[in-house]
């Protein structure tokens, strides 16, 4: 009797070590939303670094439409665009002990429809890009992390061929290069990666840069960039035309070295491509494909010249993959299906970049966008 008692605490000792131990590899999950009512907005959950497993922890309610956000550099803001046809920008503030994001302010976006938010290395300014309105403005921050009104909105003009979604422009991203010296702003309206300067510090940070612009083909429909980690080499995926554009990334500049299909060789129905990113250790670039397709699509990186080399495509797990994220990491690939409200969880194979369903899955009201923040 004394042996099997002996045994069950032992068990039991073990189970608990194990569980505390889990939870020590655990980081936040943060999930930006579209909105129908009052009580959803931004859901957090705590994401298991070790197993890709999810659990609930809090939802910010009372946020309208919160459909992108970004992490500050200080680890203890968060900001959301609020897309809507008024168009604004909320910050909050982070408590990484209890996983809850509490509301400081919201300002105006300077434009309709705002989609995407970023900010520079410093913490200093966030930067918005407002698709409805076409436009893009920066939004001081004060020292207590709150946001102050647009000191500067910058509209683009123009068309594109495609007269149902290229009436006028659409700013679809704002994304500083490696130097933090240019910001990188997809424009889909316009089918252009309009580059500017960024000068911290000047009461008016952005100007055109020297460098001017990228022209992608015309009825493209650009939509997201992202930069390699060795700093050589951009892509910027289609939402129009289903492809993907490799740049090499030369003292500011875009110089394109590549278009490549992210559709299979035989699709002919429609398409709408979304987001893009590259894993951390460079090797792999991943696509998502909504509409019909409703997948990722995985490339190769070739090491010395950025080709992209098709390896595969993994279904999403769900409809409308609007915005997926890789784990720091690099172990987990985690996918938000905008049209299932669903959030699925993939491994990683690191040496072939093949993803692989892991069982994880967890129900979330339209999500749209996902980052992990900090350590618990």
């Amino acid at each position: 009797m004394l042996n099997a008692l002996l045994t069950c605490t032992l068990l039991l000792t073990s189970t608990m070590l194990s569980a505390q131990t889990d939870t020590t590899k655990e980081k936040y999950l943060l999930i930006g939303t579209y909105t129908k009512s009052a009580e959803e907005g931004v859901n957090v959950y705590a994401f298991n670094t070790s197993t890709g497993a999810l659990r609930y922890v809090s939802t910010t309610k009372n946020v309208d439409n919160p459909s992108y956000l970004v992490i500050a550099p200080d680890q203890k803001h968060v900001y959301s665009v609020n897309e809507n046809n008024e168009g604004g920008v909320s910050a909050f503030e982070w408590d990484t002990t209890s996983g809850v994001l509490t509301f400081l302010n919201k300002q105006a976006s300077g434009g309709a429809a705002p989609c995407y938010i970023t900010t520079d290395e410093d913490g200093k300014y966030v930067i918005v890009g407002n698709y409805g309105g076409g436009s893009l403005s920066v939004l001081p921050v004060r020292a207590d992390g709150k946001i102050d009104a647009p000191v500067q909105t910058i509209e683009h003009t123009g068309t594109g061929p495609n007269k149902e979604r290229q009436e006028k422009p659409h700013v679809h991203c704002t994304v500083f290069g490696p130097d933090h010296k240019s910001l990188y702003v997809s424009d889909l309206g316009i089918d252009q990666v309009v580059i500017y300067a960024y000068r911290q510090g000047d009461v008016l940070p952005l100007m055109p840069a020297d460098t001017g612009y990228a022209l992608l083909p015309p009825g493209s429909g650009p939509r997201h960039i992202t930069f390699h980690p060795n700093g050589k080499w951009a892509y910027v995926i289609h939402e129009l035309d289903g492809k993907v554009t490799g740049f090499n990334y030369v003292r500011g500049r875009l110089i394109p070295f590549q278009t490549i299909s992210t559709l299979p060789a035989t699709y002919k129905g429609p398409m709408s491509g979304a987001d893009i990113h590259i894993s951390p250790d460079g090797k792999f670039l991943y696509a998502s494909n909504r509409d019909k397709l409703n997948n990722i699509v995985i490339y190769s990186i070739e090491r010395k010249n950025g080709q992209l080399v098709k390896k595969g495509e993994q279904s999403s797990g769900g409809k409308a993959p609007r915005n997926f994220m890789i784990d720091p990491d690099g172990n987990f690939l985690l996918v938000a299906n905008q049209n299932t409200d669903n959030v699925v969880v993939f491994k990683r194979n690191k040496t072939t970049g093949l993803l692989k369903a892991t069982g994880q899955e967890i129900k979330v009201p339209k999500p749209v966008c996902l980052k992990m923040i900090g350590s618990k």
